[in-house]
């Protein structure tokens, strides 16, 4: 759940991750081992408990202001997550759990001395992700069977009674995070202006990959 209380602040620390996005009312399970990260989860803890979660991008197109040598870049937009749960396992690692709050542009990567990196947030853009997103209007039927053709496809399995008694929001959020789409699919999602584009992104590439699929299927064998 998303505290209206919760502080965005102008800097936040950033955990670059390909492939994984983080949405507001989202969950994020994290196994932080790297000294640099646990030293991030611990100055985090002490304050305002939020970071910031980003992809790098691959190919040199984003978002780096040449802050960290051999440090990937990293696109524009990320999100920012409340630890909302905490627990060492003993051999040194943290086991976490992001919550999403609301998502940030990247205005600018600061010069730090800190072992992990920081960027000045910019979050004018996205203050709706703080109130209650308006109705996604899912066609249900539609989703479920695109859902289930794509999970076939990808040899994935599914608890279709959760799902059947989801939120939009929740399943919409839970599907864009959890999917094994492309990490540029996965910044689009995270992009998508509202809950009902984010719905209808998800219907688009759920069918790409299946038309894929099926063109894959058809091609002669040699």
């Amino acid at each position: 759940m998303i505290r209206a209380h919760d502080v965005l602040p102008p800097v936040l620390p950033v955990f670059p991750l390909g492939g994984v996005i983080l949405l507001p009312g989202g969950r994020l399970p994290l196994n932080i081992f790297e000294p640099r990260y646990l030293a991030m989860i611990d100055d985090a803890l002490g304050s305002h408990r939020l970071i910031g979660m980003v992809q790098p991008v691959r190919g040199g197109l984003g978002t780096n202001m040449g802050l960290v040598s051999g440090a990937p870049e990293i696109y524009g937009v990320g999100c920012a997550g409340r630890i909302s749960s905490f627990q060492e396992s003993g051999d040194g690692r943290y086991l976490i759990t992001l919550t999403g709050v609301a998502r940030f542009r990247v205005a600018e990567e600061l010069a730090v001395t800190t072992p992990y990196r920081q960027v000045r947030t910019d979050f004018a853009a996205f203050e709706a992700d703080r109130g209650e997103p308006p109705p996604a209007g899912l066609d249900r039927a539609l989703l479920t069977d695109r859902l289930k053709r794509y999970f076939a496809l990808q040899g994935l399995s599914a608890d279709w009674q959760a799902i059947d008694q989801a939120s939009d929001q929740a399943l919409i959020t839970s599907l864009a995070m959890i999917c094994p789409f492309s990490e540029a699919e996965k910044q689009a999602l995270l992009e998508a202006p509202s809950l009902p584009e984010r719905a209808a992104l998800i219907l688009d590439m759920m069918e790409m990959a299946l038309h894929t699929g099926e063109d894959d299927d058809d091609a002669p064998r040699h």
